[in-house]
């Protein structure tokens, strides 16, 4: 049927398409359309107007064309057209050429493509009729429009589907009505509905499109809390600590979201002293934990209620029933094998002491808390009490001293006490003990500090010389009182008195007029304190007095004990740079000690090595007499080390035997050398003259016998040196008695040579 009327509608079309047709040959274009004429153009009517040139109708095509040919638009055409061929028609425009084609001679226009109203509705060209032959226009160009007709091609759409809508259960009748009268969100959370749209009022031959709305039903708080059960049972040991989690129950809510928030709590006394709930935010479970310590001796099974109610609850459903539930929860506490309990759980003794060593100090007393009441042993945490100043009595608990106590060591003792079981020694329990020491009057009162007083000589009776305090190491409960007195040797005493001034303080007063410290400078005053007891003890301790000389405002100047004096009169200060100068004066004394010493040693040693009483090597060769700096005098200074020289080249040497058969002897004999009676040497002696007189004669030579060095030694002289340093012998061939005729200066020279000769003589005799 849809086909027949489909038929129907392109008939129709085709009719309007040929009443358009005949209707533009009679038709012309208004005079203020397009195409008018130019003025003075020859179609102009004498009348004043003007002769239309275009001729033609408005131009329509219908939309989605199928046909096989291409469809007639229209027909454009001059009333300057004789039909003989010679005008050519043209468009331009909107798909001109590709969309709309026209025939060149008959002006007709003709669709190529199928058209689509709802993409464009209308087009606009521009039409002209040029000479066939010159190409030039005949009729100004003149524009038409060619409008879309539309059809009913296209269904009804919902632009923005599918769409989901919501809506509370329980709600009152709306836009969307609902069949029921009550939706329930936990039978069906959502419903589909599809909804479809016909065109042409839902006539034959319209249209439709569909579109589907989802519905989904919103949670209300219409659903209280239930627990799956009515009872739930847990244990735990009774050693549990405080805050153990015993279990957890969890009461259901068909509700959602927020609607399911709840909370728990107890609704009996019981479990609201022994045992605490709160809820798990993440879970909305109900968490049970221990709030008050467990005891299986006391009782076995605790019975609780937990009542669970919704956190939010709307007033609109309130008649519905009430919004919480109960459940009974019972625990059960195990039994375990506890360590002994103190009893009662006091922590502090008291014991006197003077006490004995075994004295009992009290007795502390422990229970097996089990059902099996193990026997009870006790001990002493020797950590605590490492110098045994305590025993305790394994059996019996009874702490006993171990040691002779002192208050005034240690006034407070802090141990630790153990009680396990016999049977099982890792069931301990603790409990600190703290024991008080109390004080007994065993500790006579001293002087707070040896007292020393100044008097002046010209003391005046009464006058006030020292207030004496003291100290005692006891402390009685009532406080301290202590009594002052002269000791029977001091009370003939006639030079001071004592005043007791019955605030634990005495005051000593001179008693006569004026002293003399060359007949006494000190006296040492005994004072007898006595305390109040009980038993009341005493002590005698001495006031020394100095008696020392003042001025006339009592200022004291001297004493005759200089350290008392000084410490009078010198502050702290003062003593001390004192000291630091006596000490600085002994370090220089000292070190001006240290230097003389050092340099009487130096001349000594300087003495000792004196070149008239030693023979001195050296290996140096002079410059000449003048030259007194090419060597250095100090090496003529040391001692000659005759270990050196040992089998020299001449003579008898060191290595060999004596005439006795025995070693040669350590002493070497003097450089010699041989004078050999074919020489003539006077050339030598008379220039050795010269240089000893110049010598005696020059003041500046050292008062000492001294070595001169001579560059003279003349020509082809067949002995080697005159030196005697390097010509040595152990003969006594040479004759050295020649040496006395040089003079004073060689005297010692001399005598050393010949006497040294002389002990050779002895020796070999």
């Amino acid at each position: 049927m849809a086909k027949g009327l489909q038929g129907f509608s392109w008939t129709m079309l085709l009719l309007l398409c040929a009443i358009q047709e005949l209707g533009s040959w009679a038709v012309h274009t208004a005079a203020e359309g397009p195409g008018l004429g130019q003025p003075g153009d020859p179609a102009l009517l004498v009348s004043g107007r003007v002769k239309r040139g275009w001729v033609w109708n408005q131009f329509f095509v219908v939309e989605e064309y199928t046909g096989t040919e291409p469809l007639y638009v229209g027909k454009i055409h001059s009333d300057s057209d004789e039909g003989d061929g010679s005008i050519k028609y043209t468009i331009s425009g909107e798909g001109a050429g590709t969309i709309f084609l026209i025939d060149e001679i008959t002006g007709d226009i003709h669709a190529t493509e199928r058209l689509d109203r709802e993409q464009k509705t209308f087009y606009t060209l521009r039409a002209q009729a040029r000479d066939r032959q010159t190409d030039q226009l005949l009729e100004p160009e003149s524009e038409f429009i060619i409008k879309v007709q539309d059809i009913n091609d296209s269904e009804p759409r919902f632009l923005e589907g599918p769409y989901i809508g919501s809506v509370a259960e329980l709600s009152p009748v709306g836009v969307i009505r609902t069949a029921v009268a009550d939706l329930d969100r936990e039978t069906q959370d959502r419903y589909e509905v599809v909804i479809r749209a016909t065109d042409m009022a839902g006539q034959l031959g319209g249209l439709s499109g569909s579109t589907t709305v989802t519905i989904v039903v919103t949670d209300v708080n219409d659903n209280p809390p239930r627990f799956p059960q009515k009872m739930y049972q847990f244990s735990i040991v009774e050693t549990a600590p405080v805050g153990t989690a015993i279990g957890r129950v969890k009461a259901e809510d068909s509700d959602v979201g927020e609607n399911t928030d709840m909370t728990y709590q107890m609704k009996d006394e019981e479990g609201v002293e022994m045992f605490k709930v709160t809820t798990d935010s993440n879970t909305q479970e109900a968490v049970i934990t221990v709030q008050k310590p467990l005891d299986y001796e006391s009782k076995k099974v605790h019975t609780v209620v937990v009542e669970a109610l919704n956190k939010f609850v709307d007033p609109r459903f309130v008649d519905l029933g009430t919004f919480r539930d109960q459940t009974i929860v019972r625990v059960s506490v195990l039994d375990v094998d506890e360590p002994p309990e103190f009893r009662p759980p006091s922590n502090l003794m008291e014991v006197q002491e003077d006490a004995q060593v075994g004295s009992v100090v009290g007795v502390v007393t422990a229970l097996d808390p089990d059902t099996a009441n193990h026997p009870v042993r006790y001990a002493i945490d020797r950590s605590t009490d490492t110098e045994r100043i305590f025993d305790i009595d394994a059996n019996t608990g009874a702490i006993v001293t171990g040691k002779v106590l002192d208050r005034e060591t240690a006034g407070w003792h802090n141990i630790t006490v153990l009680a396990m079981e016999a049977d099982n020694h890792s069931q301990v329990s603790r409990a600190s003990l703290r024991i008080r020491i109390l004080d007994v009057n065993d500790n006579p009162p001293e002087l707070a500090t040896p007292y020393e007083a100044a008097v002046c000589e010209d003391a005046k009776p009464g006058q006030l010389i020292q207030t004496i305090s003291v100290v005692d190491r006891d402390e009685p409960q009532g406080g301290h009182r202590f009594y002052f007195t002269l000791p029977p040797e001091a009370t003939n005493s006639h030079h001071f008195s004592l005043l007791d001034i019955k605030d634990n303080t005495a005051a000593v007063h001179t008693q006569r007029v004026g002293f003399n410290r060359q007949e006494q400078d000190v006296y040492l005053l005994p004072i007898l304190v006595v305390d109040s007891g009980p038993p009341p003890l005493s002590s005698t301790g001495t006031l020394t007095i100095r008696i020392c000389g003042c001025d006339s405002n009592g200022a004291i100047q001297s004493c005759n004990s200089t350290a008392y004096a000084m410490s009078a009169t010198l502050s702290p200060g003062a003593l001390i740079a004192l000291l630091v100068c006596v000490l600085i004066l002994i370090v220089l004394v000292l070190l001006i000690l240290t230097l003389k010493r050092h340099h009487k040693s130096h001349l000594t040693s300087e003495d000792d090595e004196d070149m008239r009483d030693n023979v001195i090597k050296y290996n140096d060769e002079g410059g000449g007499e003048q030259d007194t700096e090419a060597y250095d005098m100090s090496a003529l200074r040391s001692l000659y080390d005759f270990s050196e020289i040992k089998g020299g080249d001449g003579g008898g040497g060191l290595g060999e035997e004596g005439p006795s058969g025995n070693p040669a002897s350590e002493r070497h004999a003097l450089p010699q050398w041989v004078q050999s009676p074919d020489l003539d040497f006077s050339m030598f002696r008379d220039y050795i003259c010269r240089k000893v007189e110049q010598a005696d004669e020059d003041l500046s030579v050292p008062p000492y016998d001294s070595f001169q060095t001579y560059a003279f030694e003349g020509s082809d002289s067949p002995v080697l040196s005159l030196s005697s340093i390097n010509t040595w012998s152990s003969s006594s061939e040479q004759d050295f008695s020649y040496l006395g005729a040089w003079g004073p200066r060689f005297r010692q020279l001399a005598a050393l040579y010949t006497g040294r000769r002389g002990e050779e003589d002895s020796e070999e005799s």
